[in-house]
């Protein structure tokens, strides 16, 4: 968000509706808007009424996750409601609370697949009702049903999957119900003792009664910026294994202090086997919590050249996601920032020092004039070489556009990978719906429709979510192959977020992926791994770095098909 109080931010080029442009004749899109025609059918609602409450300008996240383990992912989507009216007041028709849908996907003969989303929020158990910001999702009982946790400007929620499509409500009795206002959630096994642990982060201290009032040079009131208001600090709830939660931070995490935290990612930066994680921090110095695989972190950020920018400047992250864009086997970082600043991507050495390369891979002048949220490391045209999306959306106003009650709109980035450090902006053959302004904050990534490439969820804040569905396999020609695992533990076969793959390919580098489902902003993404082989159609062997160190390799992998690899059944 802003960071001086309080002058207009730099206005984008073109009005703040920047106009969508149509694809050349003939030439397809590469993503479509498939969320009215499918079902998914949700408005984001912040409750503005003028006041400029600032919460207002932070939802919503959004969630892939299979509640019902029928194989597809469904969705979860974080509501408003009206600020400043009683806590207990009932959400209107036109707020209804966050909203689980069902994803019915079918497989029709000729090989097309139809998804037909059906809100089951009613039937769930799930009664999200307070202010929502954002969704993360992991198996917190080892039953192999994933559960889910809410964030809210208010208390957050956890909800315990029942296996039979509801949910109870474990926030209290399971010492997670964190009361303040938080963004991101991530589930790590921190102390890999085969139990997801919880990282809150949290935003600032704010209550709608200590709401303050920003105006800016001529005297017009807008959103304030974060500075006004005090760091809450984050949390870490270390899983006791008993349904219940220790809240450990105090005596895990060793460091300098907390920052205003808007999204966290989790990834083993320096190769010890242990998972660390990173605080994307607003306005203010990033984290990095290194693992000391003693039950406790330390800040190592600032050591590391991750904390501040290649030039020392502390920016307003909002966005992050960790992933090997380079393809040498280490997890480099990628956030995205206020208007005027520019993304940031960090590259590591391996052992977890990083190089601010911003301004040499492109990124940081190509997103200079956006305010970038939700982002994803994905590779979305299967050739074997994570590319970049960010959704972005403004925190204050553009100039003259004071006739839009909510004027922060803003169209989408793509970046595709040119394997060589740097990346290219093709957000205008990516089709329509990227150069459509809306104002972007959560994103979750995955393979919504199970045909081989990841699509995207994109939560907007005052507007429709939309469900960016990628058509590589519609397009004709030759398919890029692909790989795509489910990696399960066992007894109960529940995900394992932390565990490494490695895709061992003959003649060429291996590539590397983790089993994940944080990063980003807000959002849950699918937790399986896909992994696109571009045009080799030879069989890869799979080696599998578990999240407790043990090591399995497959020799015989089918590709171009989903399937699931379950610890120790390797041969």
């Amino acid at each position: 968000m802003l960071v001086v109080l309080i002058a207009i931010a730099p206005a984008c080029r073109g009005s703040a509706h920047e106009s969508a442009e149509a694809l050349p004749p003939g030439r397809a899109a590469w993503f479509v808007d498939r969320a009215e025609e499918s079902g998914l059918r949700f408005v984001h609602v912040n409750g503005m009424t003028g006041r400029h409450y600032f919460p207002e300008v932070m939802p919503p996240g959004a969630g892939l996750l299979d509640f019902d383990n029928d194989g597809d992912l469904d969705v979860f989507l974080a509501q408003g409601q009206l600020l400043g009216a009683p806590a207990d007041a009932p959400a209107s028709p036109q707020q209804p609370g966050g909203r689980l849908f069902r994803n019915d996907l079918r497989v029709n003969a000729n090989g097309t697949r139809s998804m037909r989303f059906v809100d089951v929020t009613g039937q769930s158990g799930i009664h999200a009702n307070a202010y929502g910001m954002g969704v993360a999702a992991g198996d917190i009982d080892n039953d192999g049903w994933v559960d889910l946790y809410l964030t809210n400007f208010g208390s957050n929620q956890l909800y315990r999957n029942n296996h039979d499509g509801t949910f109870t409500d474990v926030s209290h009795q399971s010492g997670t119900a964190d009361s303040g206002f938080s963004v991101s959630a991530a589930f790590v096994d921190y102390d890999r003792d085969g139990w997801l642990d919880l990282y809150v982060a949290n935003y600032v201290q704010y209550s709608i009664a200590s709401d303050r009032t920003c105006t800016d040079l001529a005297g017009v009131r807008g959103y304030c910026p974060p500075q006004v208001y005090t760091a809450a600090p984050d949390r870490l709830y270390r899983n006791r294994g008993d349904g219940t939660f220790a809240d450990v931070t105090g005596r895990a995490l060793l460091g300098h202090g907390f920052g205003r935290g808007l999204a966290v990612v989790t990834a083993d930066v320096n190769d010890d086997g242990w998972p660390d994680i990173y605080v994307a921090n607003d306005g203010g110095e990033n984290l990095l919590w290194i693992n000391l695989r003693n039950g406790t972190f330390r800040d190592e950020a600032l050591t590391a050249g991750v904390a501040v920018t290649g030039e020392g400047h502390a920016e307003a992250s909002m966005g992050v996601d960790a992933g090997d864009f380079d393809n040498d086997g280490d997890e480099d970082l990628f956030m995205t920032e206020l208007n005027g600043e520019g993304s940031n991507l960090y590259v590591n050495d391996g052992k977890a020092l990083f190089e601010d390369r911003s301004a040499s891979s492109g990124l940081g002048a190509a997103s200079l004039q956006y305010t970038g949220f939700g982002t994803g490391w994905f590779d979305f045209d299967n050739d074997g070489w994570l590319d970049l999306l960010s959704v972005n959306g403004r925190v204050q106003a553009a100039e003259g556009t004071t006739a839009d009650a909510f004027p922060m709109h803003q169209r989408k980035l793509l970046f595709r990978n040119l394997r060589d450090g740097r990346f290219e902006d093709v957000t205008p053959q990516a089709g329509p719906v990227f150069l459509q302004p809306q104002v972007g904050r959560g994103a979750a990534f995955g393979d919504i429709d199970n045909d081989g490439d990841e699509d995207v969820l994109v939560a907007n804040d005052t507007g429709p979510a939309q469900l960016l569905v990628n058509t590589l396999g519609e397009r004709g020609g030759p398919r890029p192959h692909w790989i795509g695992l489910r990696l399960t533990g066992t007894p109960a076969h529940r995900d394992m977020p932390g565990a490494r793959v490695e895709i061992v390919r003959s003649g060429q580098p291996s590539l590397w992926r983790r089993v994940r489902a944080d990063g980003s902003y807000a959002s849950a993404s699918d937790p399986r791994v896909l992994v696109g082989l571009g045009e080799s159609a030879a069989t890869p062997r799979v080696r599998v770095r578990w999240p407790d160190g043990r090591t399995e390799e497959w020799h015989s992998v089918d590709i171009d098909r989903w399937q699931t690899l379950v610890e120790g059944s390797a041969r």
